[in-house]
């Protein structure tokens, strides 16, 4: 199992700010490519207030604050560089949707489509969507917010590729803004199954990937959700990738990068149900050489040793 795509995290929410310019970034894309990186994901183009490109529509809208670089034109004229596809990951108000105006998170966001696609939309690199709004539950209006978002992308930009990255809600998924690093109960596996069946049934005909994050569970536990996810997946039609986390969620300190060990075990079990391939949040931060974390050069290394044995 190899990680083949990674999101760009540049909308800084937990995870501080590297302050990149395009020399650092072009950079990046190189190392990523060394190891076979061919798709990179941009985890959301705008969060709140703060955006990757001048979107009039946000600027007006929400009051959105004027970025000093169009981000989303230099990661797709890197990947054109670099030959690598760019997927677009939609905006996140973090409000509407999350106090339950699914709707509006919807209609906000299917002009946002429209308008990047009029600017981008020409761009080689462009080749598929992002819905950016994770769940981890069948919650609310979640499934028709997917639905029309996926649906939308897909009309405005004659059916490119839809990718959704939600979460199992397991023993480790605590607020960052928590000191815990585990709670007693997570989702049964069975619940986990039957939320996901409903959900993926309402979306199959607008979202083409699915790949569920990997970190929120114990490692025992790999096996058995990533199996349900797959089947799932399967059943329905729908692309199985897996997100594999390569930052630590058992440590106190919110987030490092992880431990060699602990994303080995996670590509071995996603490798074991038959994933399609693995991608992850995300490589600049937490694997790559010039990162800010200075063992995140050493897991470049680690993985670099584990991409040579699979071909030795």
């Amino acid at each position: 199992m190899k990680i083949k795509g990674t999101f760009l995290d540049e909308i800084s929410h937990d995870i501080p700010h590297q302050n990149w310019g395009r020399k650092e970034w072009d950079q990046d894309f190189a190392y990523m490519k060394q190891v076979g990186i061919n798709t990179v994901i941009l985890i959301r183009s705008g969060y709140r207030k703060w955006l990757t490109y001048p979107s009039e529509i946000l600027l007006e809208r929400e009051k959105a604050y004027q970025p000093p670089v169009d981000l989303v034109q230099m990661f797709l004229e890197l990947s054109e560089k670099h030959q690598m596809d760019f997927y677009f990951g939609l905006y996140d108000s973090g409000k509407y949707w999350e106090k339950g105006d699914f709707q509006k998170e919807l209609d906000l966001n299917k002009l946002v489509i429209d308008e990047v696609w009029s600017k981008y939309g020409t761009m080689n690199a462009f080749k598929g969507w992002y819905i950016s709004q994770e769940c981890s539950r069948k919650t609310g209006a979640i499934i028709d917010m997917y639905r029309g978002l996926g649906e939308h992308c897909k009309s405005a930009s004659g059916n490119l590729t839809t990718l959704i990255s939600p979460y199992i809600d397991g023993v480790k998924n605590i607020s960052q803004y928590n000191n815990e690093t585990s709670r007693d109960l997570g989702v049964s596996l069975k619940k986990h199954e039957q939320d996901w069946d409903e959900i993926f049934d309402g979306i199959k005909d607008a979202i083409d990937i699915v790949a569920f994050q990997d970190g929120h569970i114990e490692f025992d536990e790999l096996d058995d959700f990533l199996r349900v996810n797959k089947q799932l997946a399967d059943k329905y039609g729908i692309r199985s990738w897996t997100n594999s986390e390569t930052f630590d969620r058992d440590m106190p300190i919110k987030f490092l990068p992880i431990k060699w060990e602990k994303l080995l075990m996670k590509l071995e079990a996603a490798q074991r149900v038959g994933m399609e391939q693995a991608i992850t949040f995300e490589f600049s931060h937490f694997m790559s050489p010039q990162s800010a974390y200075l063992q995140a050069g050493h897991l470049y290394n680690r993985y670099q040793e584990y991409l040579a044995a699979l071909k030795g």
